[in-house]
């Protein structure tokens, strides 16, 4: 008797063995989410239907289909209010807050927006008093046909496509906190004690105390000045890096 395959495990016989979702901005809003609105769903799902503002952020890797630093769902477009466009951001336990204004992206076959991307930050609490965090989110979605008057030099595609604001494709991320990691750098490096080069030293003559091998001690003058005890032990510092080229 034949064993037949079908073609969804096929593909998933190609594409999940060692498979990494890492999408272009192109990509997703041309192909991902313009299948979502015309309801082409894949045979695959690499993309969860989820409305992430009923999460906190960090619970929503755990809920994503692939992603190891980036996550990806697709999220419905709530309205805040029933007469508004603006959509709500509110969660449990904060909100999201865009940052600047919704970016085009084009085609790379030629000069048609195809999408907008919009950049959003998490904050902890209410809007008066929110605390910014490292989480951050770029929501991807179809230009509208009131975008379009934004935009004149540019056309856009597929104008007869049902309901483009009702979906989004959201990319859920943490900033990396270059603040902390300049700070474990900085840690591995030795301090330099700060004075007066080795040449300026040298070229002091008697006033320097002589440097051998024989002498390994350093005797500074009597004198209780914190100045001058601060001095002998850079010299001593000095004294060793000198024997050190020296032998």
């Amino acid at each position: 008797m034949d064993e037949r395959v079908s073609d969804s495990d096929k593909m998933e016989e190609i594409m999940l063995p060692g498979f990494r979702f890492h999408p272009t901005d192109e990509e997703l809003v041309g192909f991902y989410l313009k299948r979502k609105i015309q309801q082409r769903p894949l045979s695959v799902e690499l993309i969860k239907q989820l409305d992430i503002y009923k999460y906190d952020p960090w619970d929503l890797p755990k809920l994503a289909t692939t992603g190891e630093k980036e996550w990806y769902f697709y999220c419905p477009r709530d309205r805040k209010y029933r007469n508004s466009a603006r959509p709500n951001r509110v969660t449990g336990a904060g909100f999201w807050k865009a940052t600047g204004t919704d970016r085009p992206i084009y085609s790379s076959e030629g000069s048609k927006c195809i999408g907008l991307k919009k950049s959003l930050v998490f904050y902890k609490g209410r809007a008066a008093k929110g605390v910014k965090t490292d989480w951050m989110m770029h929501e991807f979605r179809l230009p509208s046909l009131t975008d379009s008057a934004a935009t004149p030099p540019k056309r856009f595609l597929d104008k007869c496509l049902p309901a483009n604001d009702s979906w989004a494709i959201c990319r859920i991320f943490k900033k990396t906190n270059s603040t902390a990691q300049r700070a474990l750098c900085h840690s591995w490096v030795s301090p330099i004690p700060e004075t007066s080069s080795i040449s300026d030293m040298l070229s002091r003559g008697s006033d320097t105390p002589q440097l051998s091998s024989d002498n390994i001690s350093l005797t500074p003058k009597t004198s209780s000045s914190p100045v001058q005890f601060n001095l002998s032990v850079t010299l001593t510092y000095y004294r060793h890096l000198l024997l050190h080229f020296l032998l």
